[in-house]
């Protein structure tokens, strides 16, 4: 019997987004500024739910969760993008390149079936509003992010152990600026056939049960809101689905085209472009969509800028 892991390579080449080196120094510029604002935002949107007693409940709790995702996911690609942009060397080591992986795949994970919580929070609240409050509890609210988290690091843990028994023995050079699967599974020499499978069958399942999730939530959120009298009633309704609505699409149409459609030989900038767009700029446009989308949590980013103000101006005197 031969090795399980028959890996002959100790480090891969992330060809990253440029090979310039002054496209690669406005690069570095542009999405070091997009990843602190990543950052900033996400972080205010914790800090501003946990300070408001008002915005204690299962939304903004799970709207929470999305930003510390976002914060978490922007962190494991893109300091590592930033490094290569400047660096000569554009290497990542075989074991950092699998937790990398592992770390990415659960995280993207955890979103999908994020999204569908929220979806199923939303439903709730419109469809059975004198329920709400019993149905969707702190605990109730705990024990389903812990959930959700749980099965994300399953799912990227079956991933990275059958990606980690394939043999890398020729070309080390990724097409990609992090480590993710259709392009290690381009680079490897070994049948692929199970990574590919479990993509579809695992990753599908994951996708379909959630996406199953959102359709009949909404399904029965769009019936309920038609019913509404009131225009005032059904406007207020709609908007506090409108800016779930506008992430989910986001989310899994990147989603879908990245995992699941025929990989061709020119794919190689499009894949790049699309990664971009869920992996660094979705991070730092959910915070906005879901303030300005949303009037209670617009009142208190304002009330949170004026404190954080007030405290400067304070700390100055």
């Amino acid at each position: 019997m031969g090795r399980v892991n028959k890996t002959l390579v100790s480090e891969f080449i992330l060809l990253g987004l440029s090979s310039i080196p002054d496209v690669e120094v406005l690069v570095f510029m542009i999405f070091l500024l997009i990843y602190v604002t990543t950052l900033a935002g996400n972080i205010l949107i914790i800090a501003v739910i946990h300070r408001d007693a008002n915005l204690h409940t299962a939304m903004y709790y799970f709207i929470s969760n999305l930003s510390f995702l976002d914060c978490c996911s922007s962190t494991v690609t893109v300091p590592k993008m930033l490094v290569n942009l400047l660096a000569e060397k554009k290497t990542i080591s075989f074991s950092s390149c699998m937790i990398q992986l592992y770390f990415f795949a659960s995280l993207v994970s955890i979103e999908c079936l994020l999204l569908a919580a929220m979806a199923y929070d939303r439903y709730i609240a419109i469809c059975h509003p004198l329920q709400y409050s019993s149905i969707m509890d702190q605990r109730a609210c705990s024990w389903l992010a812990a959930g959700l988290w749980v099965g994300g690091h399953i799912y990227s843990s079956v991933h990275v152990i059958l990606m980690s028994r394939l043999s890398f023995c020729s070309s080390k050079e990724i097409q990609h600026f992090f480590c993710d699967i259709p392009p290690l599974l381009k680079l490897s020499c070994s049948d692929t056939f199970i990574n590919i499978l479990v993509i579809f069958t695992l990753g599908g399942f994951l996708g379909f049960r959630s996406l199953l999730t959102k359709f009949v939530s909404y399904t029965f959120i769009i019936i309920t809101i038609l019913n509404i009298k009131s225009s005032e009633g059904r406007s207020k309704a709609f908007s506090t689905c409108a800016s779930h609505l506008i992430v989910v699409m986001i989310f899994y149409a990147s989603l879908l085209f990245t995992y699941f459609r025929p990989t061709t030989n020119n794919s190689f900038y499009v894949d790049r472009f699309v990664s971009v767009v869920y992996t660094i700029l979705t991070p730092m446009v959910n915070p906005m969509i879901y303030s300005l989308r949303n009037t209670e949590m617009k009142k208190a980013v304002k009330k949170t800028i004026v404190r954080i103000q007030s405290a400067i101006m304070q700390t100055w005197i």
